[in-house]
């Protein structure tokens, strides 16, 4: 009866998703949550396996087992774009910065983040704003509470693009650009300077610093499409020509 058994040897537990207990001597042990998830740490599983795992209703009403079989790399993909859908607010956040989750449903799961974005409270809101995705985090820059805006300005994952599309955007408040005019970080970097000369709502004071690092024939391109009050933009220009 153990014939070929032998063959290769297998660490993973030999349990079927739709095993139940018996009673019976040597019957497979039923499902359950810690189980499910070990298993889903193979990465060998395959498709199959796996579907096996996600039709087991029972188990597929954990959250943490749905988490771990969205973010396996060989989940079939109508199934695991279906979980993500289904994901709670900050289990989405916790899927779309899972390493080994496959770089199109992290992205995903983002976006799908970004769209409930005005539905959620504003706790939720400001714990996004620190530990998100740098696609969230970006998102939430253009919230009008400086007390989402903030913490996603220092969020660690946001990137210097998100920031230069936040400034381009004709609603963003004077606020924010004020504060990122200020930073100790961005307010360094050419491409955010550049965003801000092209911000209305940029301080004189600030816009003659950032004009002053940039050659005089890009500035002109810059002014030339810049939303600066037309009396900066004068003034710039006149500097500009003094030097």
């Amino acid at each position: 009866m153990n014939e070929g058994k032998a063959d290769k040897p297998n660490t993973a537990p030999q349990v079927h998703a739709s095993s139940a207990p018996t009673g019976e001597p040597g019957a497979s042990p039923a499902l359950n949550e810690d189980l499910a998830l070990a298993l889903l740490k193979n990465r060998d599983l395959s498709a199959p396996e796996l579907e096996a795992i996600y039709k087991n209703g029972a188990i597929t009403k954990s959250r943490k087992v749905r988490l771990a079989l969205a973010a396996h790399p060989h989940t079939p993909r109508r199934i695991a774009l279906r979980l993500i859908r289904e994901l709670y607010t900050f289990d989405l956040m916790h899927f779309s910065l899972i390493p080994t989750a496959p770089a199109d449903l992290k992205r995903t799961a983002g976006e799908l983040l970004v769209t409930r974005l005005s539905s959620i409270t504003l706790g939720e809101r400001i714990s996004l704003a620190r530990r998100s995705s740098a696609l969230v985090a970006g998102a939430l820059l253009l919230d009008k509470d400086p007390h989402v805006w903030k913490p996603a300005l220092e969020n660690a994952r946001l990137t210097e693009d998100a920031i230069v599309k936040a400034l381009l955007r004709p609603h963003i408040t004077p606020a924010f650009v004020e504060a990122v005019c200020r930073h100790t970080k961005w307010s360094l970097r050419h491409e955010i300077r550049i965003a801000l000369l092209r911000n209305a709502h940029t301080p004189l004071a600030r816009a003659f610093e950032f004009a002053r690092g940039i050659p005089p024939a890009r500035l002109r391109d810059i002014l030339h499409s810049s939303r600066l009050p037309e009396k900066i933009k004068v003034y710039l220009r006149k500097e500009m020509h003094g030097e």
